[in-house]
């Protein structure tokens, strides 16, 4: 019988960058189409004008960037402790392999491995946190075989799953997968591990109108939006994920799950304007993980995600039916409050069930 550890991280871009998390605020301090109100702190959330204090946010942005970056110390820590045989990863893809010529819901990449260069000057943001060379060249280890594996397991079980061995349209992984390789890595001590990517359509029905980007109030406002098929509700991604635990508990393998992804995103929530998260219902999503509340995240519509600004949390649903159907609650978990980074961040470890 296989083991199964169960990890929840984030991909978020600019932990990756030597920037000011907090950026983002005054660009849409400066963006014409922000409702008047916001534009002084007086009427932020009490949370938000303290995390953005006198400074305009630069001593949050480093403390919640060293809190992240320990949270990736210790989740390699995990994984090295439990040796995997591979890794199922589960991210969104933003417009990166699902675009205009195939969106399928889900889709197991089965790549034997893929190479990025983050830090070309068209993706770069600024200096990157491990100063490597623009042209630094990553090769993520993969594994087809594996890939297989979990593609065959999900249709034998009914899902109608797509499958890939090499990329439609990026030169290599979407930055859901390739971030979460380097900030894993963030020692920089090499990545072993094969990984088998799991591509979740989180963006739905804005996913080739904003071309995946995230979108200020004016661009938002500017788009006649012809809105696409949504992505899928999170009750399917719950189940999708009970489907690869159960696999994985069957298998012969020591199996890694981990879903990657930031909670609720401020350019997802409309009825903040654009500009901060909804952190009381990342709170109430948090608290039902911890607890092991599983129908809080099992029942959830796509519709109340998309109002939540959760559309990336379908990667944590993949993770919640998973550690659901194994009957795990966290053994730790963290929840890192960010009203003006653009969005929260958790972390938890559920570590496998000692063996009888």
């Amino acid at each position: 019988m296989g083991e199964v550890l169960g990890l929840g991280i984030t991909h978020y871009p600019n932990l990756a960058f030597k920037v000011n998390l907090a950026g983002r605020i005054n660009l849409l301090l400066r963006d014409p189409a922000l409702p008047e109100r916001l534009r002084s702190p007086e009427n932020w959330p009490p949370p938000m004008r303290e995390q953005w204090a006198n400074d305009e946010g630069h001593a949050h942005s480093a403390a919640h960037r060293q809190a992240m970056i320990d949270e990736f110390r210790k989740a390699r820590h995990e994984l090295d402790a439990f040796q995997p045989d591979f890794i199922v990863l589960w991210g969104d893809d933003q417009y990166e392999n699902f675009q205009e010529d195939c969106v399928p819901a889900f889709s197991v990449l089965a790549y034997d491995s893929a190479e990025a260069q983050p830090w070309l000057p068209e993706h770069a943001r600024g200096p990157n946190s491990w100063d490597e060379p623009d042209g630094q060249l990553f090769t993520i280890k993969g594994s087809r075989a594996y890939g297989k594996f979990v593609a065959s397991a999900l249709l034998a079980q009914g899902f109608d799953i797509a499958y890939g061995y090499k990329p439609l349209h990026a030169p290599g992984l979407g930055h859901a997968f390739v971030n979460s390789v380097l900030y894993l890595d963030w020692d920089r001590q090499g990545f072993p591990y094969p990984l088998v990517p799991i591509a979740v359509n989180s963006y739905g029905r804005t996913l080739v109108g904003s071309g995946g980007k995230p979108l200020m109030p004016s661009e938002a406002k500017a788009i006649e939006w012809d809105f696409d098929p949504p992505g899928p509700q999170p009750w399917r991604c719950f189940q999708l994920g009970a489907a690869v635990a159960r696999a994985a508990a069957e298998s012969p393998w020591k199996i890694a799950l981990i879903a990657s992804s930031s909670w609720s995103h401020s350019f997802l929530v409309p009825k903040h304007a654009l500009m901060y998260p909804d952190v009381e219902a990342d709170r109430r999503f948090y608290e039902a993980l911890v607890e092991g509340d599983w129908e809080v995240w099992r029942h959830t519509s796509i519709e109340e995600a998309e109002d939540r600004g959760h559309q990336e949390l379908l990667n944590w649903f993949c993770l919640a039916g998973a550690m659901a159907e194994l009957d795990r609650k966290p053994d730790y978990s963290v929840f890192l409050e960010s009203w003006i980074t653009n969005s929260d961040k958790v972390f938890a470890v559920f570590r496998p069930s000692p063996k009888s």
